[in-house]
């Protein structure tokens, strides 16, 4: 991923929470030399090693499935906050489009996992899912542990220790503070998940910060 300086993120913490709050990646590898893409949900393990550890499944009719040897190296790809911003919000004039966003690229080479620690893989992330809603977490205990087996037999774990991770905060850090915060102000008026997500990390950004929302 290219990134020039003044748009990278260096705060391991920032980049664990947008994995950790858009948690379905996009898988790429080379299979006969054709890339493929699979999309996923992990779970983030943030103190594993130096820069943390992914966990995730795939179903085992996947052909992806048959390379993952723990040798094979994949990128991961996190999709954050992202949203168009039109030169009419700018101060200064004679701007062009651009397209403010936050990005994470992860590589490394996964490797199967055995069915204790599928299991485990599986209770985390439904757990990292159900217990932001408004209910009594689902777990799988609930499940009648015949159909539960039946179920796992159909995919295959793995975990990737991450061996690198990068961070892309694009979001007009080459403006002119009075055009950051006509942007700010035009994304917080005109609403919707997204803009009002990254006029938040504009905000954190122009204050000195890491881009933490």
């Amino acid at each position: 991923m290219y990134i020039p300086q003044h748009f990278r993120q260096r705060e391991h913490q920032v980049i664990h929470d947008l994995i950790e709050t858009h948690a379905l990646a996009i898988l790429v590898i080379n299979i006969n030399a054709r890339m493929q893409a699979t999309h996923v949900p992990v779970v983030l393990d943030r103190d594993y090693g130096s820069w943390g550890r992914l966990r995730f499944h795939l179903a085992r009719a996947n052909p992806v499935c048959r390379i993952l040897d723990g040798e094979r190296e994949v990128l991961m790809i996190f999709s954050g906050p992202q949203c168009y911003v039109s030169p009419d919000w700018y101060d200064s004039e004679h701007q062009v489009p651009t397209w403010n966003y936050a990005a994470v690229h992860v590589y490394g080479k996964p490797a199967p996992m055995d069915d204790a620690a599928l299991c485990r893989q599986l209770d985390d992330l439904s757990a990292s899912q159900e217990t932001r809603l408004p209910k009594r977490p689902w777990t799988t205990a609930k499940l009648p542990q015949e159909r539960y087996a039946k179920k796992r037999s159909a995919i295959v774990g793995f975990a990737m220790p991450i061996d690198l991770m990068e961070g892309k905060w694009k979001m007009n850090q080459d403006r002119q503070p009075a055009d950051r915060e006509g942007v700010i102000a035009t994304l917080t008026e005109l609403g919707g998940d997204d803009r009002l997500a990254v006029a938040a990390i504009m905000k954190a950004l122009a204050r000195g910060g890491s881009g933490k929302q």
